[in-house]
């Protein structure tokens, strides 16, 4: 039996995935249902044992893990001056848009996407223009042509989702080169949101290449976002961090931060730098069960419902589920009232017709779901 078998009850716990509706068992908010590794509970606990809970500052401690990842997982040399210790990965979304934008200016992005891609040009009265992803030999990829059209003199700023959520997609190296050219051609700053980075579930067959490892001459105007908050689950604790190897964006995006980003949780940075020395084994257990997960998943629902279509997942534990050629156009709300199932709607992701389903929780739980919602749309048939 593995640790991701135990089921943690989690109502009542203040659990804004469990909580919101209580009365249906949830799929929805990327939020797993697995306790985070030992090694960061141990740091936690220890930095609670302190008892003193003043204002944080980032301990040599968290530099040099972040280094160390960067070096060890991703191939990527940086120093700590390229550091930005950040409350938040959203935040930090919407500060690029004010820190390399002004109002009356656009940024860019492809669909379907995390829904506050889709809502961050408000903060700093930008125009949002939205390209459909591509499927191209049966692989999620970009409408380069589309791309080109849709570029005007008042774009800024290209906002990169790598790996795809809710598409599940790992990007090859040629795509990533090719859209920091288009961005270099373009004049744009390329922001890589990069949280799900380390949980790819074949690296092998989908190796992740980092907007942080392109060539010199496309690197300066890239901006990197990471986190260990999704693949560790503690997003709770609020950190993320940023990237930036020029010296004139990483000033920018530092000006524009002013005061209004939340300070970061006096135990988040304890429990980042633990899961980055130590979560290793885990994070390998994780991702092996994730893979199980996915695979009942994606068999189980295709046979069982026949039509319907999912991605092939490379990456997140994110499904997105294609209702459209049944004819269902909520299905987030049919899987609410005839499976008593929470799973998150296609709209706020510019995916109608579709609904997204976090299967990282244990294997009995996702069995059951997946057995009421063939239920349901068979009886709906």
């Amino acid at each position: 039996m593995s640790q991701f078998d135990t089921i943690h009850p989690r109502r009542g716990t203040g659990s804004h995935k469990w909580d919101r509706r209580p009365e249906l068992d949830p799929f929805w908010i990327a939020d797993m249902d697995f306790q985070s590794p030992p090694a960061v509970i141990e740091a936690l606990e220890k930095r609670v044992r302190d008892g003193i809970f003043g204002y944080p500052w980032a301990h040599p401690g968290i530099s040099e893990a972040i280094l160390e990842y960067l070096s060890n997982r991703h191939g990527v040399s940086a120093n700590a001056d390229h550091l930005l210790h950040l409350g938040g990965l959203v935040p930090a979304l919407s500060l690029a848009g004010r820190a390399f934008a002004e109002a009356g200016d656009a940024l860019l992005t492809c669909t379907p996407v995390y829904p506050p891609f889709l809502g961050v040009h408000r903060d700093a009265g930008l125009e949002l223009i939205k390209v459909p992803h591509a499927l191209a030999d049966e692989k999620w990829s970009f409408d380069w042509d589309a791309l080109e059209a849709s570029v005007t003199p008042r774009t800024k700023m290209f906002i990169l989702c790598h790996p795809q959520n809710p598409l599940g997609r790992v990007f090859p190296k040629e795509d990533i080169i090719k859209v920091a050219e288009f961005c270099d051609r373009h004049d744009l700053v390329l922001l890589s949101d990069e949280i799900h980075c380390d949980l790819v579930l074949d690296e092998a067959a989908t190796p992740f290449y980092s907007a942080l490892k392109l060539p010199p001459e496309l690197l300066k105007r890239v901006v990197v976002l990471q986190s260990p908050s999704k693949t560790y689950n503690i997003a709770g604790l609020g950190y993320a961090f940023a990237v930036i190897p020029d010296d004139s964006l990483r000033r920018k995006f530092t000006t524009a931060k002013g005061h209004i980003l939340p300070e970061i949780n006096c135990l988040a940075y304890f429990a980042a730098e633990a899961a980055y020395r130590h979560g290793e084994p885990w994070r390998q257990e994780l991702l092996t069960y994730l893979s199980g997960n996915r695979d009942l998943l994606t068999q189980q629902l295709r046979a069982g419902i026949p039509g319907l279509i999912i991605p092939d997942i490379e990456a997140t534990y994110l499904a997105l589920l294609d209702f459209r050629p049944l004819g269902i156009e909520h299905p987030a709300a049919l899987f609410e009232k005839e499976a008593g199932l929470f799973l998150s709607p296609g709209a706020p992701f510019a995916a109608p017709g579709h609904a997204r389903l976090n299967y990282a929780c244990p294997r009995s739980s996702l069995q059951d779901a997946v057995d009421r919602m063939i239920a349901a749309v068979s009886k709906k048939a």
